[in-house]
């Protein structure tokens, strides 16, 4: 649980607020609408009308500055027992001594036993705190991220807060922290499974940068393990974006498999123009034709063991393998189907691409509508 910040009061405000009590105010109206404890209210009533001075120092009794003053003597002596053990200590350590020991000894004091300069010892306390600072949230965006994100996605969400850091510089504090990234470049390689022999073009024909949505959305399978038993995840994608638009989970590579993916694409199928795939089976068959002449879908197929006709499905299963089918287990189908929903929302909305200029797909969807507009 985050700590909660510490409210400070000017003497001003302390004031206005022994004004509205004074004015007529009851104590407990101005305790509520100003968010105040009590017991500070009455300090501040007491302190206005015993010295008209919010100041700790100038409301303390000749006992309490003694007191106090017995105690920074003591503070003093027991410092100068232990500091100088560390005279001899190196830079950094005399820098460090002081750091841990702040909360018992004056800084100024320390400094001038060990001899360094105060503005010496605030600069360095004040580059270890950034550092730190960036630390903590590259590990954030890491691990926020699937542990997917290398130097470069990391350094363009470091720049969406403000902070332009080198990539060699955010690769040394990954090494530090133990971050591997799970991403790995796509490799394309043939898959042996039943040939579709249909005469049909390729449409695409590899012209995978698109400026129109859904004018072509590609489609592909791959394989999982749910409790020792392959299962199967069909994902649609939409060329102009790189969005996953649908997609579906089941034990069976059939038709009806890459139908449930259609069933959950938002909006009117009639606005995919173009559907295109490898060669499988199991996007030839009259339940996909029945779909495709509904909705007047037309085909575009890959030619024959040529998976680079279809590199963009292939280059998402690629990814989706390494930063989520491999990083997890599935002990049902409805345990995958709940995580492969996750995932595609993660990846749609927060999951930034190197070829979309390090936007998420729908951020550049939504940047496209706007230039239309």
């Amino acid at each position: 649980m985050p700590k909660q910040q510490r409210r400070t009061f000017t003497a001003e405000f302390k004031n206005q607020m022994v004004q509205l009590y004074e004015n007529g105010k009851s104590r407990a109206a101005i305790v509520e609408e100003y968010d105040l404890t009590a017991s500070a209210l009455d300090r501040w009533i007491k302190q206005s009308s015993s010295t008209g001075s919010f100041k700790e120092k100038d409301n303390r009794s000749p006992e309490e500055n003694e007191l106090l003053a017995l105690r920074k003597e003591n503070q003093r002596l027991q410092m100068e027992v232990d500091i100088p053990k560390a005279s001899r200590a190196d830079h950094g350590t005399k820098v460090a001594i002081i750091r841990n020991n702040r909360d018992k000894y004056s800084v100024s004091a320390m400094c001038e036993v060990l001899q360094i300069a105060k503005s010496t010892f605030y600069y360095e306390t004040k580059a270890k705190k950034n550092e730190d600072g960036l630390s903590a949230a590259i590990v954030e965006i890491f691990h926020k991220n699937r542990k997917a994100y290398g130097t470069r996605k990391i350094k363009v969400k470091l720049k969406e807060h403000g902070m332009v850091i080198s990539g060699r510089r955010i690769g040394r504090i990954m090494k530090e922290q133990g971050l591997v990234s799970t991403y790995t470049m796509a490799q394309f390689k043939p898959h042996k499974t039943a040939c579709n022999d249909a005469a049909t073009a390729n449409v695409l024909n590899r012209e995978f940068e698109q400026t129109k949505p859904k004018r072509f959305v590609v489609s592909d399978l791959t394989y999982v393990k749910v409790q020792n038993k392959w299962h199967y995840i069909c994902v649609l994608i939409d060329l102009f974006n790189r969005e996953i638009v649908g997609h579906s989970a089941g034990p069976n590579k059939d038709a009806a498999l890459v139908s449930r993916a259609f069933a959950t694409v938002k909006g009117d199928l009639s606005q995919i123009e173009w559907f295109h795939t490898d060669r499988g089976s199991e996007f030839k068959n009259e339940t996909m034709d029945e779909l495709l002449q509904t909705f007047e879908i037309g085909r575009s197929l890959s030619k024959k063991a040529c998976p680079y006709d279809n590199a963009v499905a292939e280059a998402t299963y690629k990814v989706m393998k390494t930063e989520f089918v491999n990083q997890m287990e599935f002990h049902s189908l409805r345990h995958l189907e709940i995580e492969l929903y996750d995932y595609v929302n993660w990846f749609n909305k927060h999951r930034i691409h190197g070829t979309l200029s390090y936007q998420t797909p729908v951020q550049y969807r939504q940047e496209a509508l706007k230039k239309v507009v």
